[in-house]
């Protein structure tokens, strides 16, 4: 099936669950910012939770689509677009996004996943190193790509749709779950006890903390790089916290005074500027209990999405 780019949107790149195993290369993870809202899209759909989708962010696209199909979109909640259950289209329909009323970033799941070439193990784009997903960028006004065969159908129309308390609790001012760093206790303190405005220089590298700045970062060229990961929570010289998302580099020279547990990186993926964020302490038997919660739901959900596909 084709899918004809009419309007590419502010920015909409094709992504997965990124390509694990290369970052002693210095490749990133990459993929889904908000990789829960990616794999509940593609169960929506019967695809495979890896499948490629659409990652869209703030402006959505205008698409259409050559044959009949069944989409899904979870994230980001858009104007004029069903959110968190499968919908269908008919053949030659053009789905258009209005407004983004909550979040910042949007999967779009298309049934048979989006078909293209996986580089490094991966069909996630790169920005920073520009390959993977749709010739390593975002997409543009008149693009065509392809969808594949759906793995399975539909037994019944789609009206259905996750139980809501699988869902994290998305807001314009969440409280991240964070366990302590290798900096010194100044800074993690000073984590826990701020509320931090998101800046607009937010990006699928990192979210950047505008204010308050953090006092006793260390200065420019005084810790030895270290590995960091999505989720690390960065200081730089001048105070203003950087938490990692997904395009993370592999290796940073700031201080890590904390650590985003994996459960609550959806939060920071939605975050939008000028939105808030707190951080709380926790341990980390708490972090792999979050996690394993986080799993079980996914199991409950993939045997009750079973039942309805033929």
């Amino acid at each position: 099936m084709e899918v004809t780019v009419i309007r590419a949107g502010m920015l909409t790149t094709v992504q997965d669950l990124g390509r694990a195993g290369h970052r002693a290369c210095g490749v990133p993870l990459g993929g889904a910012a908000d990789p829960f809202a990616l794999r509940v899209a593609n169960l929506l759909v019967g695809n495979p939770e890896s499948s490629a989708a659409f990652e869209i962010t703030l402006a959505g696209p205008e698409l259409e689509f050559a044959d009949r199909t069944v989409l899904a979109l979870c994230g980001a909640e858009f104007d004029g677009v069903p959110s968190w259950h499968p919908f269908e289209l008919a053949a030659g329909e053009r789905l258009r996004f209005g407004a983004c009323r909550r979040g910042c970033r949007g999967y779009l799941a298309v049934a048979g996943g989006i078909a293209v070439e996986p580089v490094l193990g991966g069909r996630g784009t790169c920005l920073s190193a520009g390959f993977g997903g749709w010739q390593g960028r975002p997409l543009r006004d008149g693009d065509l790509l392809g969808a594949g065969e759906p793995v399975r159908r539909l037994a019944a129309p789609p009206r259905w749709a996750p139980d809501p308390r699988m869902i994290p609790e998305y807001s314009a001012e969440p409280v991240v779950r964070i366990l302590r760093g290798s900096a010194g206790p100044e800074l993690f303190q000073g984590l826990v006890a701020g509320r931090f405005r998101v800046g607009s220089h937010s990006d699928r590298m990192g979210i950047r903390l505008e204010e308050p700045a953090l006092p006793g970062a260390p200065p420019a060229g005084s810790l030895v790089s270290a590995p960091v990961a999505p989720g690390t929570v960065q200081v730089p010289p001048d105070g203003r916290p950087i938490v990692l998302l997904s395009d993370a580099q592999t290796l940073g020279g700031y201080a890590r005074a904390a650590h985003a547990i994996g459960p609550d990186l959806p939060l920071l993926a939605q975050l939008r500027p000028n939105d808030h964020v707190r951080f709380r302490e926790v341990g980390l038997a708490q972090a792999h209990a979050a996690a394993i919660e986080r799993e079980h739901s996914f199991t409950l959900l993939r045997r009750g999405i079973a039942q309805k596909f033929a």
